[in-house]
């Protein structure tokens, strides 16, 4: 008993160092938030500041050129919460074909969206770039937007196999009741796959907020930029740049992500840990 004890103690104390060593980072960001500039370069090895500043915050929430960080936040808000919701209606309703329906070229049209799956951004970001200026969408939220209507291929094989794992008797016994195809799956299917629609959500979520590249891209007015492309404003080659209320707005900027995260966490675990197994 003894031994199982002490492994159980090192097992815990190794897991701990670990997590310390995965989470230092962002400690010490939220610790150069409160530093001066000069400060946060001289005396990067110390994680406590020699005194809080408090200002890096109101400094950094003012923005630039005219542009307060309020405005960055609501527009990273408008985009994650739109492509989020497209992505998760859309996806839903591809996978279920999938998963479900039987129709022609079914196996190709699967594949296709594998390989777009594997697919970087890079390989597609200048066809992409040339037909939204033909359509008019460059400087607009819409490439950011309108592409995720359209579905997600990580959500639609997420969403697809956690669906495979409902037995097809409930779809058997729902015709049987004379329900359509779209009635089972609104009425069967969906019910029981939110813990897949929430694991979906939270990951299309993340990933739009972080998203950098997209938004050089396909914005050009500081009042359009999301929080992404705004904190890398604070970052001025030919001047001194102010690290200290970049650090203080990088730390507001996981807030969201960290609630959203607290907040749905049983379900994420809940979508991944089930995707895939069947009765």
């Amino acid at each position: 008993m003894s031994a199982r004890k002490n492994r159980t103690v090192i097992y815990h104390i190794l897991v701990c160092l670990f997590g310390l060593v995965m989470i230092y980072p962002v400690l010490w960001m939220i610790m150069s938030s409160f530093k001066n500039s000069s400060e946060i370069f001289q005396n990067a090895d110390s994680l406590l500041p020699a005194s809080f500043k408090f200002s890096n915050y109101a400094n950094g929430w003012s923005g630039f050129g005219g542009v307060s960080f309020s405005v960055f936040f609501k527009n990273s808000f408008v985009i994650c919460i739109l492509a989020t919701v497209g992505t998760v209606i859309s996806s839903a309703i591809i996978a279920y074909g999938f998963a479900r329906c039987n129709f022609k070229f079914r196996n190709f049209w699967f594949g296709c969206m594998l390989i777009s799956m594997m697919m970087p951004f890079q390989m597609i970001m200048i066809p992409q770039f040339i037909i939204f200026k033909k359509l008019n969408w460059v400087g607009t939220f819409l490439p950011l937007i309108v592409p995720y209507f359209f579905g997600l291929p990580f959500g639609i094989f997420l969403i697809m196999q956690f669906i495979r794992g409902i037995p097809k008797e409930l779809d058997e016994a729902a015709k049987i009741d004379g329900c359509s195809t779209y009635g089972i799956f609104g009425r069967i299917i969906l019910p029981l796959i939110v813990p897949a629609l929430i694991t979906t959500a939270i990951f299309q979520f993340m990933w739009r907020w972080d998203d950098f590249l997209a938004a050089l891209l396909f914005l050009n007015k500081p009042s359009r930029y999301p929080v992404s492309l705004a904190l890398k404003m604070f970052s001025d080659p030919s001047a001194q740049s102010d690290w200290g209320a970049m650090f203080a707005m990088a730390t507001l900027s996981l807030v969201p992500i960290f609630i959203i995260f607290i907040c749905l966490q049983k379900y994420l675990v809940e979508g991944i840990s089930t995707t895939g197994m069947k009765d």
